[in-house]
């Protein structure tokens, strides 16, 4: 039996262990926001938060998030209102959208340690999300606006 806590609320899984954390996530619980896109951990389009840290939900079987605490994009914000998802809509980061739940979470847990990062900071830490339609500047002007920095 794994015991994990998911947005903040308490939930069990009784199956197999080795199933991936983000069919968990959108099978079981129905939380959709994360998105499959590699299923290697390589694309980042499926990062949630693992105890408030940034990881790849297709490379984490459940029998290893037993104790942890995971925070998808549902919950991130109420109502979508975290300031990246309002950076995000003010710089119009989104074009087709699939990457985008996984760049903002991503985004998420490096300014909970770096609040006030630069753009080469920024630039390395959200190196290996990848976005199809190229909207790296416009995610790069987001994270500076919700850290405060403009653009």
């Amino acid at each position: 039996m794994v015991t994990l806590t998911v947005n903040g609320k308490s939930r069990q899984y009784d199956g197999e262990g080795d199933m991936p954390l983000l069919w968990y996530l959108r099978d079981v619980l129905v939380l959709t926001g994360t998105k499959y896109g590699c299923g290697k951990g390589l694309c980042g389009s499926c990062t949630v938060h693992f105890n408030g840290q940034a990881i790849r939900s297709c490379s984490v079987s459940m029998d290893r998030v037993d104790g942890a605490e995971i925070t998808t994009i549902e919950g991130l914000g109420a109502g979508g209102d975290h300031p990246l998802q309002i950076a995000w809509a003010a710089h119009n980061v989104p074009q087709c959208g699939y990457c985008q739940s996984g760049q903002i979470m991503q985004a998420a847990a490096f300014l909970a340690e770096n609040p006030n990062p630069d753009e080469q900071q920024i630039d390395d830490a959200m190196s290996g999300m990848i976005c199809r339609c190229g909207t790296y500047l416009r995610i790069r002007a987001a994270i500076l606006s919700a850290a405060g920095g403009g653009a």
